[in-house]
């Protein structure tokens, strides 16, 4: 089975009050990474490298609770390798040689 490396990046917008919330981002189910959001007035540019072979994979951002804040996620894209971002569905496609 061919595996494939894919960056994706997306923006992580929040608006927060009281301590800094954490947030969890997960790809098909799989945590891949846990993160304090500690700035006011700025996103964070979120990266993942996946190295997966072809298929559709479901990545999701959640707040880790209790937190008293709002969390958006924007601008997620693709950024290298042979994949496609389709809602929050990227799509890994075999590379034709």
């Amino acid at each position: 089975m061919v595996r494939h490396f894919i960056r994706v990046l997306c923006d992580i917008h929040c608006d927060w009050q009281g301590p800094a919330p954490d947030y969890r981002v997960f790809v098909a189910g799989e945590l891949f990474t846990e993160r304090t959001f500690n700035f006011t007035d700025a996103y964070l540019e979120e990266m993942l490298q996946i190295d997966a072979p072809a298929g559709e994979y479901d990545i999701s951002v959640e707040l880790v609770q209790p937190a008293f804040a709002r969390l958006q996620v924007k601008n997620l894209r693709v950024d290298y390798g042979p994949g496609t971002i389709e809602g929050n569905k990227l799509r890994i496609k075999d590379e034709v040689a």
